[in-house]
């Protein structure tokens, strides 16, 4: 049996960055929502939050999973689970893309710090700005 445990800093967005999660208690919903559902289908998230138009995950991998289908498992299902429940008065959906880039084990606490201040920081910062910074930082190259 192998043992590993790698960490994923995930950010996905609504539907064109639409802000569709207003309110506290609509996005603690949602958040208590993902991290529920992941569980269940054995994807360890250690945190989840986010703002009006995104969503961070803090997510470690296991030998069996890969992002990818882990992110699609996580962002299908929360969609159709808001709409399932009619949590907004229009049909809702995440955009497609995604950003996902590992996190050593030093870091883990900081990326977890972040994650769960989302509030606090997109006061002074758009998603925007805070996805621009995320590329530049971890040098993607965008097309």
């Amino acid at each position: 049996m192998p043992y590993l445990k790698i960490w994923i800093h995930l950010v996905w967005a609504t539907k064109k960055r639409e802000a569709y999660l207003q309110g506290t208690a609509l996005r603690q919903q949602v958040w208590q929502h993902i991290l529920d559902n992941a569980r269940s289908k054995g994807i360890y998230l250690d945190c989840v939050n986010g703002y009006h138009d995104h969503v961070h995950c803090l997510m470690a991998l296991n030998s069996e999973q890969s992002i990818a289908k882990n992110v699609q498992l996580i962002k299908g299902e929360s969609s159709h689970w808001i709409n399932q429940e009619k949590l907004l008065p229009f049909k809702f959906a995440w955009q497609t893309e995604y950003f996902a880039v590992s996190v050593s084990q030093s870091m883990v606490e900081r990326v977890r710090k972040y994650i769960h201040h989302q509030e606090t920081h997109h006061r002074h910062k758009t998603y925007q700005e805070e996805f621009e910074e995320l590329i530049q930082k971890y040098g993607f190259e965008v097309s």
